[in-house]
């Protein structure tokens, strides 16, 4: 397979955009060669649907557009990065029982440390900000220990 691949789709700040990055992703998972029955992409699809809800929900109106980035890097590490132009970056919440949203980066967080990823939020030159996620592709032999991801979790912004 090649050293780099990477797909990329920019959609309008709309619900209906949420499925149409998730479908995006995981046909470009499957072009290269990730079954869609595997863990790996019941995970990509539940974190690009928080991302990409987040992208929605969370620009007040701001952003019209967000774009979907999914990077494999030699077949070791699979990022994927949702972009928008709202400044703010994401803040965690404080746990509510009655709450109803607000979850999304806590789901995030927890879902890329359980496959020994990593979580990082970065501004853009334009003056937005990108939410990436980097995952060990099935296979790759540099995954982190769960508990030593489960710890970086707690700590990644």
């Amino acid at each position: 397979m090649a050293d780099h691949l990477e797909a990329s789709v920019t959609l309008p700040s709309d619900p209906a955009s949420v499925s149409a990055a998730r479908t995006h992703v995981a046909g470009a998972l499957a072009e290269w060669g990730l079954p869609p029955d595997a863990e790996l992409c019941d995970t990509v699809r539940l974190i690009v649907s928080e991302l990409a809800t987040n992208a929605v929900q969370h620009t007040f109106g701001q952003s019209p557009t967000f774009t979907v980035d999914v990077v494999l890097v030699r077949d070791e590490r699979v990022h994927i990065g949702v972009t928008d132009s709202h400044p703010r970056f994401p803040k965690r919440l404080p746990a509510a029982v009655q709450q109803d949203n607000g979850r999304g980066l806590v789901i995030i967080r927890w879902l890329t440390a359980e496959c020994g990823g990593r979580l990082r939020i970065r501004p853009t030159r334009e003056g937005g900000k990108t939410v990436a996620v980097e995952l060990p592709w099935p296979g790759a032999t540099d995954a982190r220990p769960a508990e030593t991801a489960v710890a970086a979790a707690r700590q990644e912004p």
